[in-house]
């Protein structure tokens, strides 16, 4: 059984294989590992670091993403993703994270040509091939590679490494596309996803660190993590003012708590296939 150093050194000689790689860089441990590990390997002048920043995540995320990658030594470069111009994305079809996931690389890939680089790495790890993750075809389409799958590593794993490393956000809590808040086929507006990064924003700054506000037509369902969910409860008056001046007009709690691609549920595996496969 290979243990982490030998999966550490597996993605080393992975690294070795390229003379010049473009990091797909949000700023989440995956991709800090896989960017920690290209310059220590390759060197600061063959590594370059892309963050990209669209209306899905936070400009907070973009900056902060930008500003790590700089602190660790590496060049870096920001991209500009317009996803409501598509409208698989735009209408949040359950092809939408494929189209995402397609703009992503392609720009990637673009960047990698004026970069002079023989390899596009992302941030994927052994979880996400048991997930519905239709940005993995994505990836075989453009020929990207994710290293850390090549490692056979695994996000507790991840977490390890990135500690051992000493990288300062080994515990980070993992952030998604805003897009997810909402149920497929609902039309995405700028207007719906800066109330729900508000509505997040606020309730993180109430101490709940992993948070999503589902929204369903003028009602927002608050999930955090089941042994949270008395906390929450006990501030529901001023959560509820708050989410209410944001412009929901109901605002309930998912006794279920905090679940990841919550919204997939609703995808038949018939239809996850058609996706996956295309």
């Amino acid at each position: 059984m290979m243990t982490l150093a030998d999966k550490e050194t597996t993605l080393q000689n992975t690294l070795k294989t390229y003379n010049r790689v473009v990091v797909g860089f949000s700023g989440g441990i995956d991709s800090t590992v896989v960017l920690k590990e290209a310059l220590d390997v390759l060197g600061h002048d063959n590594v370059l670091a892309v963050v990209a920043n669209s209306e899905l995540f936070l400009d907070a995320e973009y900056e902060m993403a930008g500003q790590l990658a700089k602190d660790m030594g590496a060049q870096v470069t920001g991209i500009q993703l317009d996803y409501l111009a598509n409208d698989q994305i735009k209408h949040n079809t359950p092809e939408s994270w494929y189209a995402m996931k397609q703009m992503f690389y392609q720009a990637m890939t673009q960047v990698a040509t004026q970069f002079n680089a023989d390899a596009v790495l992302d941030g994927m790890i052994m979880d996400d091939n048991a997930d519905f993750r239709p940005g993995l075809r994505a990836r075989d389409e453009a020929g990207a590679v994710s290293a850390l799958q090549t490692a056979d590593l695994y996000k507790r794993e991840v977490r390890e490494l990135a500690q051992s490393l000493g990288l300062t956000n080994w515990n980070k809590v993992a952030s998604c596309s805003v897009s997810s808040r909402f149920p497929y086929n609902t039309d995405l507006t700028s207007e719906k996803l800066q109330r729900v990064m508000a509505a997040e924003t606020y309730l993180r700054s109430l101490g709940f660190a992993t948070v999503r506000v589902r929204v369903h037509d003028q009602i927002a369902r608050i999930e955090v993590p089941v042994n949270q969910l008395s906390q929450l409860v006990a501030q529901n008056e001023k959560v509820s003012e708050n989410l209410r001046q944001l412009g929901y007009d109901y605002i309930t709690v998912d006794l279920q708590g905090f679940s990841s691609g919550r919204m997939n549920q609703t995808l038949s595996a018939a239809q996850k296939e058609k996706v996956l496969v295309g």
